[in-house]
């Protein structure tokens, strides 16, 4: 396998095969190159890893195990036949030197100077650990036959206490014999749920999008699914109902528009003459004689004829009592009299008089004030 190695090695030309054998020798060097230096006095530099936790007397930190170290390796004595070999070290952290030996009777490592040990370990027979046979007891289990039997008496009391235990773990294991069974049902229950959970989460996402919520959705419920069944949600007409009222409504309908109300044109007139907001009081629409033109807004015109000649002799004399009469009447209140025809003759003359000829002659000299000015007005 060395031979595989990208290794150039290279021959000079007074290289002796019968005489030097080997390269190493050619040069005087050894295999190990600086690692046996010391080669001559039994020691051998090594790798050596710390086999547990130490606290250093030199620099007093601690050394974790596992930490590395160039150890000069030798050996120092035997265990039997098992060679004890000791380890010198210097501490990474400062200049002190720690040594430690193999201890095969224990198999552990004991510290000979410059450390000292974490104090970690524990009895194995108090764990109930299996403990190792000591080299004293195997020596008298096979020479003494009366204490082999006593340790074999002792040995099947304790399995006859561990049966119930080891029967219990043999009972465990037993589900767990056939390995790729099991795990072939596991791994196929896993796909069900996995497939399961896959299936809500797409539609999830569907009614999310649906009613554009962000909100994250829990699952359901048996409670759910009953409050659910006992809700019901509908309209209280249909589409159908709605279209089936709206065509029985115009059917139903007339073909012809509705008939104008008989007050209508003369509505139509107040209000170009702008008297349908005025309110009229009820005093004044109970007695006719009350009316007088200025309520209606219509003034005279002056007649080129005279006020006389419209009248008969008989209804002008009336009239002119009834003028004269007021004339008195403003007279008597102090008012000041009026010159024109026209203040004399300002109210009109109530339904079913004698004067209602007299009115319907004058009625074609008044002409329609369309002016908002609610005072009388005389147009020459």
């Amino acid at each position: 396998m060395g031979e595989r190695k990208g290794v150039n090695k290279y021959y000079p030309p007074d290289f002796d095969p019968a005489k030097h054998v080997s390269l190493n020798k050619y040069r005087n060097s050894h295999p190990l190159r600086e690692r046996a230096r010391k080669l001559s006095q039994g020691i051998l530099i090594i790798r050596f890893e710390m086999p547990y936790n130490i606290w250093c007397d030199g620099c007093k930190n601690h050394i974790g195990m596992g930490v590395r170290y160039n150890a000069e390796k030798k050996k120092v004595g035997n265990y039997y036949t098992t060679p004890i070999y000791r380890f010198r070290m210097k501490c990474h952290l400062c200049v002190n030197y720690i040594e430690m030996q193999t201890d095969p009777a224990n198999c552990d490592y004991v510290i000979v100077s410059g450390a000292q040990r974490k104090e970690e370990r524990w009895d194995m027979q108090d764990n109930e650990q299996i403990l190792t046979t000591e080299h004293e007891e195997k020596k008298q289990l096979e020479t003494d036959a009366m204490y082999r039997l006593e340790h074999g008496a002792m040995d099947q009391s304790k399995l006859q206490r561990a049966i119930p235990t080891l029967s219990n773990i043999q009972e465990a294991q037993s589900a767990w014999k056939d390995d790729f069974a099991i795990n072939s049902m596991l791994r196929r229950k896993f796909r069900e749920e996995k497939k399961i959970l896959q299936e809500e989460e797409e539609k999830d996402l569907a009614l999310q999008t649906k009613a554009n919520l962000s909100i994250p959705l829990v699952q359901e419920t048996e409670e759910d699914r009953r409050l659910a069944a006992l809700l019901k949600y509908h309209s209280l007409d249909s589409y159908e109902d709605k279209q089936k009222l709206k065509r029985t409504e115009i059917s139903g309908r007339s073909w012809f528009p509705p008939a104008q109300a008989a007050g209508g044109k003369a509505t139509d007139t107040l209000k170009k003459l702008g008297l349908a907001g005025k309110v009229m009081s009820p005093k004044a629409l109970a007695g006719g004689s009350h009316i007088t033109i200025s309520h209606l807004g219509i003034v005279r015109r002056k007649s080129r004829e005279g006020p006389e000649s419209l009248c008969s002799p008989g209804e002008s004399t009336e009239h002119g009592a009834r003028t004269g009469g007021q004339s008195r009447h403003s007279a008597a209140h102090g008012t000041p009299q009026q010159s024109s025809p026209v203040a004399s003759g300002d109210v009109l003359p109530a339904a079913g008089t004698s004067s209602t000829s007299c009115s319907t002659r004058l009625s074609s000299s008044l002409v329609a004030d369309y002016s908002n000015s609610s005072s009388d007005s005389e147009v020459d």
